[in-house]
């Protein structure tokens, strides 16, 4: 049963969400001359580091900190909410810190401290992937452009109910992303079957998902997000690719790649020297190690990157061991918070998700292959 919301409650928790909804980090630090300069880079030989610039920001640190800390969530009754507003306006001062340095060495040093940096797992982790023999999957001749992908994506969002809106970028460095109800695609995309429906099953089987089910909860605190929830978020988005039949070799490879380039950038390494490594020692086509490279030298240095092999692997085994494990959908959540996100359930705060993920809710059968590469991942 859904329980009336106490006014304090309501007031905090739509103050949070006001202050905060315009945060968007992935949106500030997309480079608006992305394929000017990749086709510069390719044409000067890779010689010179490419020079991305970004949107001017309208955002005060300071101003943005205070309006948080002002919010009275310690008169809160009840431990748990407390707990959630509390740990949520502590991550948005730190991930605030960010926007102040967009584009500078600065940048790097701030999503280094919010993100972190691989451990020595990590590695371990990425090497072994990248040990692994690849099948033919990956290269189907079939490619999906753009108009084909947005077909593919209609017809994912239609037959599950998806409320959405559908737009094509053409400065995107990824091959489609979800930024609320928004579902943005690259027009330069050009994938293969596999990887098409392995990235529906990503952005809008879990993505928009978890944006959809948030937007119906009584309070608006899983719109916000839990602190830290990038890497329990795509390893749902990487399971959910898993559990479809659709994850490839070469999909954990991009992975393991990317811890790789979040560890040469850690170095000190100049992107052309980490473009070079990835094209060199791992025989990386010049676009996918252009890609990987820019992922993590956007913004001057964004570290977020290497927690996805390692999201796979936490929510892998949550997802076989943790009775609640769909309430990880109710939101924006983060694993460390299944617990408490359970018990806000309980008590009425929060709801079970109405959209479940279509490959949880439905698996493919796995090879005894895939099954064992998957759980070698620790």
């Amino acid at each position: 049963m859904v329980k009336k919301i106490d006014p304090q409650v309501s007031m905090i928790d739509d103050s949070l969400h006001r202050l905060v909804s315009y945060i968007d980090i992935l949106d500030a630090i997309g480079p608006l001359n992305y394929k000017e300069q990749q086709k510069e880079f390719f044409a000067n030989h890779y010689s010179q580091d490419p020079k991305f610039i970004y949107r001017q920001q309208d955002v005060y640190p300071f101003a943005f900190k205070r309006n948080l800390y002002n919010l009275p969530v310690d008169e809160l009754l009840d431990d748990d909410l407390r707990t959630l507003y509390s740990d949520i306006i502590d991550s948005y001062a730190d991930k605030v810190d960010q926007y102040k340095s967009i584009g500078s060495t600065d940048f790097f040093y701030d999503s280094l401290r919010y993100y972190g940096e691989p451990s020595a797992k990590d590695i371990a982790n990425a090497h072994f992937v990248l040990h692994l023999p690849e099948s033919d999957e990956a290269g189907e001749e079939v490619l999906y452009d753009a108009e084909a992908l947005r077909v593919l994506l209609e017809q994912f969002a239609e037959k599950e109910g998806y409320q959405y809106q559908l737009v094509t970028d053409d400065s995107m460095i990824a091959n489609a992303l979800v930024a609320g109800t928004k579902v943005k695609l690259n027009s330069a995309a050009r994938l293969s079957k596999m990887e098409a429906v392995a990235l529906a099953h990503h952005e809008l089987g879990v993505h928009l998902v978890t944006t959809l089910n948030a937007r119906i909860q009584p309070l608006k605190i899983l719109s916000v997000g839990c602190p830290a929830n990038t890497m329990t978020q795509e390893g749902l988005a990487l399971l959910c690719e898993y559990l479809s039949g659709c994850m490839t070799i070469g999909r954990l490879k991009t992975m393991a790649l990317r811890v790789l380039a979040v560890r040469s950038l850690i170095r000190g390494n100049s992107f052309r020297n980490t473009f070079l490594l990835l094209k060199e020692q791992y025989q990386v086509s010049d676009e996918r190690a252009f890609t990987i490279t820019a992922r993590v030298y956007r913004g001057g240095g964004f570290t977020k990157d290497y927690l996805y092999l390692n999201g796979f692997h936490l929510i892998l085994n949550a997802y076989e061991s943790e009775p609640d494990f769909l309430h990880l959908l109710t939101g924006k959540t983060s694993i460390k918070y299944l617990p408490l996100i359970s018990r806000l359930v309980e008590k009425g705060y929060l709801v079970p998700p109405k959209f479940i993920s279509p490959a949880l809710r439905n698996p493919a059968p796995c090879s005894n292959i895939d099954q064992f590469v998957v759980h070698a991942i620790k």
